[in-house]
């Protein structure tokens, strides 16, 4: 189990330094030799107590996998993980931000009322510059602490920001009409 949460430290179960951006072959090695390993059916003989065990950490194995195999899911694991970002927490996003996205927000009820196919393209490009900044400035800070994960604290803020600005943008970006 993590430190600062109680949930289970996959990458202590995979033997693995937390990381952003952990080796991937190694996390698909380490799920397919862990997956023969505590595949029930070798257990079939075995006590109940057993059977539960090794079902247990077959359950642990498969979501350790679809958790780090993820960058999504991976992202706001470690964040997690960290003690950075906590589930159902009320974040207050920057001013700015929030001013530049009311005026996202705004241009989506124009639209809902007043479809536009070039107001649309216009939206969906603002929408899709402000992924690829976060997205980029995100990158920067996850390679920063996975080059050194010690001195990285410096960096949560940051981090954590970024996790919630793109949280909202992802809200925003499900709004969008297809």
């Amino acid at each position: 189990m993590s430190e600062q949460t109680n949930q289970p430290d996959y990458f202590e179960f995979y033997e693995l330094p937390i990381s952003f951006n952990p080796d991937q072959a190694a996390i698909k090695t380490k799920f397919y030799a862990l997956s023969k390993l505590y595949h029930p059916d070798f257990y079939a003989n075995e006590s109940e107590d057993k059977q539960d065990e090794v079902l247990a950490l077959s359950t642990l194995n498969n979501k350790a996998y679809q958790t780090l195999s993820n960058h999504k899911k991976r992202l706001r694991y470690v964040l997690t993980l960290k003690g950075i970002v906590e589930t159902d927490e009320g974040y207050q996003l920057p001013q700015s931000f929030l001013m530049e996205m009311m005026d996202v927000n705004e241009a989506l009820m124009d639209l809902q009322f007043e479809p536009d196919a070039d107001k649309l393209k216009e939206v969906s490009k603002a929408v899709e510059d402000i992924e690829r900044d976060l997205a980029a400035e995100m990158k920067g800070l996850t390679d920063q602490f996975d080059e050194n994960p010690e001195a990285s604290e410096t960096l949560f803020p940051a981090l954590k920001d970024n996790f919630y600005r793109q949280k909202y943008i992802d809200r925003i970006r499900e709004k969008l009409p297809r």
